[in-house]
C-alpha cells in the first residue's frame, strides 16, 4: 500500500511526506515503533466455557478465548499500588513493569473484541498512587486508533478522610475501542428530568417537533461523561468482601450502553462477580476470570443467588429519580 502503513494498533493510518508515521524529533518515538507486547496466542486451546467462573490468571486464560467473540470487556484491574495491604496490588517493582504487563492485557483484549466492540478499563488517582495517570497516556500512545472516551465515575462518598490531602471521591475510566464503528446504545441509560424541569424545557422555542421533545425529556436527558453513582460503603447490603468493589448500578449502566442482549460480556478480574451478576440480569453472556480461589467461591455462590433476567421493556431505576436503564 503507497499511501497507508500498518500501525502497531493493527489499525491502518496514513503516511507523512517523509515516509514515516510520525515525524520530527519526538522521545516518545521508539515507544511508538516498538511492537506491541503481548502473551501470545496458543495454537492448542480449549475454548473457554460461557457463563462460568474460570478460577485461573488472567495471563493463562486469555489467549484461550476465540478473536472477535466478546462485545464488551470490563477490566476492574489492578490500579498500580493504590491499595497498600493488597498484595495482588503491589506485585511490581516499578511503573514501567506495570505499563509493560497492563499492555500485554490490553493487547490481548482487543483481540478477542468483536470489531465494534469496547474495552472499559477502571483506575484511581490520588496522592499515593498516580500510576493510572501514566498507564492512561501510555495506552493512548501504544494504541493511538483505538481510544474512545474517558469519563469519571464521581463515587459521591468518598474514602477515608485524609489529613494531607483532599479526600478522593472519583475514580477514572478509560474506553477503549476496537475500531471507529463502536456499538454504543446511549439512548438506554438515562437521568430522569422532573416534573418541573419537563414543564420549563418544553417552552424552549428552538424544538418545533412537540411531540418528539415531549417523549424525549419524559425519558430523561441522556448520560454525561461523569457518571455519579454512590460507592459501596462496608454495610451496604450488596457489599460480599472485595476491596474495589463497583455498584452494581454501575456496571449494568456500562452493560447497557455497550451491548445487546446476547452479546458476549468478559471480565478479565471477575473480583466479587459483579460484573457476571449485571450481564445475567440484562440477558448477556458472560466470561468471568478471577485469579484468587476465595473470590471465585464468592462471585459463584452470589450468582446462585441472583434473580432471573430482566425483560426487554423493562425499567430499572435503582434510585429513583438518579438513573434509569431501559433494558432492551
Amino acid at each position: 500500500m503507497d499511501s497507508e502503513r500498518q500501525t502497531n494498533s493493527g489499525l491502518v493510518a496514513p503516511e507523512t511526506g517523509n515516509g514515516a508515521l510520525y515525524s520530527g524529533e519526538n522521545p516518545l518515538r521508539k515507544l511508538w515503533e516498538r511492537p506491541v507486547l503481548n502473551w501470545g496466542f496458543p495454537t492448542d486451546t480449549t475454548p473457554l466455557p460461557q457463563n462460568a467462573v474460570i478460577c485461573a490468571d488472567v495471563k493463562d486464560a486469555l489467549p484461550s478465548i476465540a478473536s472477535r467473540t466478546v462485545q464488551l470487556v470490563l477490566a476492574d484491574g489492578p490500579y498500580g499500588k493504590a491499595l497498600e495491604k493488597v498484595r495482588w496490588d503491589n506485585q511490581w517493582r516499578g511503573l514501567k513493569q506495570f505499563l509493560e504487563w497492563y499492555e500485554r492485557c490490553v493487547s490481548e483484549c482487543l483481540r478477542v473484541l468483536r470489531d465494534d466492540g469496547a474495552c472499559i478499563l477502571f483506575g484511581q488517582i490520588g496522592k499515593r498512587c498516580h500510576w493510572f495517570i501514566h498507564l492512561q497516556s501510555y495506552l493512548s500512545l501504544r494504541f493511538p486508533d483505538h481510544f474512545f472516551d474517558r469519563i469519571i465515575w464521581d463515587r459521591i462518598v468518598g474514602y477515608s478522610e485524609r489529613r494531607d490531602s483532599f479526600t478522593p471521591a472519583h475514580e477514572e475510566i478509560l474506553i477503549l475501542r476496537k475500531s471507529a464503528t463502536t456499538k454504543f446504545r446511549k439512548d438506554r441509560v438515562r437521568e430522569p428530568y422532573t416534573e418541573e424541569q419537563q414543564r420549563q424545557l418544553m417552552c424552549d422555542e428552538r424544538y418545533k417537533n412537540k411531540k418528539a421533545r415531549k417523549e424525549h425529556l419524559a425519558k430523561g436527558k441522556y448520560l454525561r461523561n461523569i457518571i455519579r453513582v454512590p460507592s459501596l460503603r462496608g454495610t451496604s447490603k450488596e457489599k460480599c468482601g472485595h476491596p474495589s468493589q463497583k455498584p452494581l448500578e454501575l456496571i449494568q449502566a456500562l452493560i447497557a450502553l455497550f451491548t445487546d442482549r446476547g452479546d458476549l460480556v468478559l471480565d478479565p478480574f471477575l473480583g466479587s462477580g459483579t460484573t457476571a451478576v449485571a450481564a445475567q440480569l440484562l440477558g448477556r453472556e458472560w466470561i468471568g476470570i478471577e485469579k484468587s480461589r476465595r473470590h471465585c467461591r464468592r462471585a459463584q455462590k452470589r450468582l446462585a443467588k441472583q434473580a432471573t433476567a430482566f425483560n426487554p421493556g423493562d425499567v430499572i431505576e435503582p434510585r429513583p429519580g438518579k438513573m434509569r436503564i431501559y433494558v432492551d
